[in-house]
């Protein structure tokens, strides 16, 4: 048996017995657009889930997301726009935006729950980063987050 036939019977073999855990990238927002948003003094590198399907998916199995890194969720309508964390592995704030910008209010969210989260008037943009990333920086409702993209 050559050395590449091995390899691949141990794959399959290794596959099959489910020795392998990677995350499934059907599941991620693989190569999701990027924009640079501003809290105040503080930047933030969000993706962009401005699609059904990537909303849905949002941050689901992801297991770390660096410091200033984030995800924007963007609606075509204004409405109470409700988060869960149903398969989400990392516990997380989420700010529900205006459309001028201004957080409405911001709620701390578990791992793996399905408490739902909603804001608190009728908006277009959800911000999720880590948890209390916005509490450890003084970012309350009211502080506003440039650099939104107008769809």
């Amino acid at each position: 048996m050559r050395l590449s036939n091995i390899k691949q019977f141990i794959f399959s073999l290794a596959a099959i017995f489910g020795l392998f855990s990677a995350p499934s990238f059907a599941q991620q927002n693989v190569g999701l657009p990027m924009i640079e948003l501003k809290a105040g003094i503080y930047r933030i590198q969000a993706e962009l889930a401005d699609t059904p399907k990537a909303r849905e998916v949002g941050l689901m199995n992801r297991t770390s997301m660096p410091t200033n890194s984030g995800m924007l969720f963007i609606f075509e309508q204004k409405a109470g726009h409700c988060f869960w964390m149903n398969n989400t592995k990392i516990p997380l704030s989420i700010a529900f935006i205006a459309d001028d910008g201004k957080i409405v209010n911001i709620e701390e969210m578990q791992a793996e729950t399905t408490n739902n989260h909603c804001p608190k008037a009728a908006v277009r943009y959800a911000l999720e980063m880590n948890k209390q990333w916005f509490s450890e920086r003084v970012i309350v409702p009211g502080t506003v987050i440039q650099g939104l993209s107008k769809k």
